[in-house]
This record gives C-alpha cells, sequence and structure tokens, in this order.
C-alpha cells in the first residue's frame, strides 16, 4: 500500500545558515571604543607617520630625477629602465638573496634548538636566558666592531684559533670567497637572541598533556619533538621567519660599519639597501636610489606572499 503522504517541499527562502557558536558579536559601547582607539592611536600614527608615508614618498620619488638642492623633475621611467641595464643592481640582488636565505633558515634551527634546551629542566635556567638574549639588546655597531676585530687577519681570534690547529685562516672581510660567509655569521648570531625569546613563549604555549600522553606511549625524546613539538611550534616558526626574513632582505649596518668603501670585497656583499645609501647619499641621485628600494619593496612583497601561499601545508594551528 503506497502512501499518500510527499516529503515536503522546502522553499529556499526557508534554508537558513545557522552560525558557528565559536562566533560572538557583541556590540561595544561608545566610551569603549573611544578609549581603544585612544590606546591604539599611537601606533598607527608611528606607522602612518615612518612607513607609509616614506613608502609612498619613495614610489613617487623613484619616477623623478633630484637635483643638487632639493628640486627635482619628473622623468617617467627612465631610473627603471637604467636598473634593467645596471650590472651592480643584479650583483646586489644575489647578495641580498643569499645572505637571506643563509641567514634565516641556519638562525631559526639554531634557535629552536635553543629554546627547547632552555625550556627544559636544567640548572642555571634563567642565566643561560639572559646570556642568549644579549645580541637582541646589543647595538649593531658595537656588535660589528667586536666581529670586525674577530675577522681581523693578522691578529683576529678566529685566525688565532685556527692557528693552533695548523689551519691558515683566510682574509675574511677581504676576501671575495670569505666576504659573504662572515657577514653571514654574524646575521645568524645577531639574530639568535630575540628568535630564541619568541621561540621560548611558543613553547610554553604547547600544552603538558602531550607531553604526558607521549610519556605513557613510551616515546622518546626525538619522536616527542618531531611529533608534539615542530608541529605546535609552527605557527611560530611561520611568524619568525617572516619578520627575520624582512629584516635580512634589509641588512645594512652590518655591512656598513664592517667593509670599508675601499675594500676590494665591498662588491661581493653589496646588498640593495647599501646600494640605495651609495646612489642617494654619496652619488646624490635619489631618484635612483628610491628606485632601488622600490625594487626592494617589490621583492619583500613577493617573498611574503610566496611563504603565505605555502604555509597551508607546513603550519598547524592548534585551535
Amino acid at each position: 500500500m503506497e502512501s499518500n503522504l510527499k516529503p515536503k517541499e522546502i522553499s529556499p527562502k526557508t534554508i537558513t545558515k545557522k552560525k558557528s557558536p565559536n562566533i560572538v558579536f557583541k556590540k561595544y559601547k561608545k566610551d569603549q571604543v573611544i578609549t581603544a582607539g585612544l590606546f591604539i592611536a599611537p601606533l598607527f600614527l608611528g606607522i602612518i607617520v615612518f612607513y607609509l608615508i616614506p613608502m609612498f614618498q619613495s614610489i613617487f620619488y623613484s619616477f623623478t630625477k633630484w637635483g643638487m638642492f632639493g628640486g627635482y623633475q619628473f622623468v617617467g621611467l627612465e631610473n627603471y629602465q637604467r636598473l634593467i641595464k645596471d650590472p651592480e643592481l643584479l650583483g646586489a640582488l644575489r647578495n641580498t638573496l643569499v645572505y637571506a636565505f643563509f641567514t634565516v633558515p641556519v638562525a631559526i634551527v639554531i634557535s629552536v634548538f635553543i629554546a627547547v634546551l632552555l625550556n627544559s629542566k636544567i640548572k642555571g635556567k634563567s642565566f643561560y636566558r639572559v646570556i642568549y638574549f644579549l645580541p637582541a639588546v646589543t647595538m649593531m655597531s658595537a656588535v660589528a666592531m667586536i666581529w670586525k676585530w674577530m675577522f681581523n687577519s693578522n691578529y683576529g681570534i678566529i685566525n688565532q684559533l685556527l692557528a693552533m690547529v695548523g689551519i691558515e685562516g683566510p682574509k675574511w672581510l677581504a676576501s671575495d670567497s670569505w666576504a659573504m660567509v662572515a657577514l653571514i655569521i654574524v646575521g645568524i648570531w645577531s639574530s639568535l637572541g630575540t628568535s630564541i625569546v619568541i621561540f621560548l613563549s611558543g613553547l610554553q604555549g604547547i600544552p603538558s598533556t602531550y607531553y604526558e600522553a607521549a610519556d605513557i606511549d613510551g616515546a622518546g625524546p626525538i619522536k616527542k619533538f618531531f611529533n608534539i613539538t615542530v608541529p605546535l611550534l609552527s605557527p611560530t616558526v611561520f611568524f619568525q621567519s617572516i619578520t627575520t626574513l624582512i629584516t635580512a632582505l634589509q641588512v645594512y649596518d652590518l655591512i656598513f660599519l664592517m667593509y670599508s668603501q675601499t675594500n676590494p670585497a665591498l662588491q661581493s656583499v653589496q646588498s640593495l639597501s647599501y646600494l640605495f645609501y651609495r646612489n642617494s647619499f654619496i652619488f646624490n641621485e635619489k631618484g635612483y636610489g628610491a628606485a632601488i628600494v622600490v625594487v626592494l619593496l617589490l621583492l619583500t612583497l613577493l617573498i611574503t606572499v610566496i611563504e603565505f601561499a605555502f604555509q597551508k601545508k607546513w603550519v598547524h594551528y592548534n585551535y
């Protein structure tokens, strides 16, 4: 016997989307909004004055040619056409990428390893944390001068240590083959302090229950590191890789302080930022220097976009 009951037709208008229970919409009072705005206003004001305005000024100046006394003339794409034919630009671009892509991964690996050790139960943990954080609060000029003395080929401590084991040390800062190596070593050392502190905060945010469960299952330290620590620390690694990479692409101060204008190895370490400095403040070609800065800006944006595009494949968020 067939039933005369037919399924009730549902109109598309009757279909409503359920709101996620995790999303809570809260209305704030006017005085709360004003108070929050006052607190964040100094930050936004600093971003506008020191970042956004100079960025748009640099883009505008890249289409101009500056005179000796501050006047400028609009020249269109002339500076960019000159950039394409400039062999120094390709060399500076290569040096910048080599420095960034060697410094950032090595610094992150070392920082994660040290942070894991400092997060464990060891004696004098607070003392070690202070020691490793010192590079972050040391003036870059002092850092460069100390490392410049250590890399000195005649009386530097590094070559003296190599001589004790029968190895003749190279001319670190005056050799085309070793100048970039020396710069990368200093860059890695100077970036460890901040990275270790950030990774320590990320490690302390991992629930201890995961490690307790792993202990019950009989997992060793290596398995716990690769199966618990690394996946749950990946958001912190992603954040630090972006910030450290952006800083590395803008390397200038170490080059300026460690390598003189007459150093024969300067061309082998010259970055885009240093090339901008030379053209803008030594050769007084500020329009051409602004075009170099725009290239650096586009390079930074491109690499950041690529990192965000691939972060879904290896970054695991613990919601």
